[in-house]
């Protein structure tokens, strides 16, 4: 199965560390903008985890500037768009004309509208098209999904999603909210994704928070309103460069509270007894088992029902909902998406 990566900044490498492990796998294009990246030498490639880029031997690899010829390519079965997200949407349509099963990088585009005609290509070309929505592959967040749904905690009743990171001092497309979306768009879409994908749509949701970009300051404190409960995501940009990475949940349900954050790797359940457990954890890196994933709905010719578009589509229009509820400084927004 053939691929062709478009983008090579952080995404893009971390993606092709996962394709080049797959068996069968080949990585046969690549396209970027950055003439160091297009060498192999991706060593200069930060994100807000893990260090530095690998230097690659992309001698074999057909190399481009413009995604149009890797598109166009019959020898491509796959398109893995790893570009700024105003990019998303039309490379992705255009390939998916074009015959190729498309992995798109989260946010799935910036607007809803643009979401929902992804997913309408994708049917009516009978494509697997899935966003990397990682989160819903990382094992800590596995084990709590496998343990609301499968019943053994009862009802949810609170939860608290919460990621932060300093502003991006890499990759300057991620400041310009025109590209991007803006920082909790493009960060807190992980954890909203999460939540629809944990406990479903809300009735209601309201928000509060403060965006200041030019000094790298973009937070927001939503709740979402269940018939059973509330959910609050909240997080975002914490100025640039310093302030570190982090992620973490407290999820109280009828049960039991289960609480996972850097001292707890491993889920930790609270039970209505008093005793606590740990959530057995399966699965290793979330980046690789999610291109794995879509790589097997490709080879078997079926939809990625465990992450499919038109949720990914709904997360996106959750997010836009959650900023215009932030404008709104509190006021409640009926949820409809």
């Amino acid at each position: 199965m053939k691929f062709a990566v478009l983008g090579l900044g952080f995404m893009g490498s971390t993606h092709l560390k996962a394709l080049r492990a797959i068996p069968g796998v080949e990585v046969a294009a690549v396209c970027s903008l950055d003439e160091r990246a297009l060498t192999g030498d991706l060593s200069a490639i930060q994100g807000n985890i893990g260090g530095p880029g690998e230097r690659l031997d992309f001698s074999a690899v057909k190399k481009y500037r413009d995604p149009g010829p890797p598109l166009a390519d019959p020898d491509i079965d796959a398109v893995d768009i790893c570009l700024p997200t105003n990019l998303h949407g039309a490379i992705a349509i255009e390939a998916l004309r074009a015959g190729k099963h498309v992995l798109v990088e989260k946010p799935m585009a910036l607007d809803g509208a643009t979401a929902d005609a992804m997913v309408a290509e994708a049917e009516k070309q009978d494509r697997v098209l899935m966003t990397a929505q990682v989160v819903r592959f990382i094992p800590a967040y596995a084990a709590l999904r496998n343990a609301v749904k499968g019943g053994e905690l009862g009802k949810v009743r609170s939860a608290v999603f919460r990621r932060r990171c300093a502003a991006p001092a890499w990759g300057g497309w991620l400041m310009d909210p025109a590209q991007s979306g803006g920082g909790i768009f493009d960060l807190l879409i992980h954890d909203v994704d999460f939540c629809l994908h944990l406990l479903g749509k809300p009735q209601a949701v309201l928000a509060t928070g403060y965006e200041h970009l030019a000094a790298g300051i973009d937070c927001v404190n939503a709740q979402l309103f269940y018939p059973h409960g509330v959910a609050t995501v909240t997080g975002g940009w914490h100025h640039p460069k310093a302030f570190p990475f982090s992620a973490d949940y407290t999820v109280v349900a009828d049960r039991g509270t289960v609480e996972h954050n850097a001292a707890t790797p491993a889920p930790m359940v609270y039970g209505e007894d008093g005793n606590s457990r740990a959530l057995p954890l399966s699965g290793g890196d979330g980046y690789a088992a999610e291109v794995q994933y879509f790589v097997e709905c490709c080879r078997a010719g079926r939809k990625a029902e465990f992450c499919p578009p038109a949720e990914s589509a709904d997360a996106v229009k959750m997010m836009r909902l959650i900023e215009e509820a932030r404008r709104r400084n509190g006021e409640k927004i009926e949820c409809k998406i």
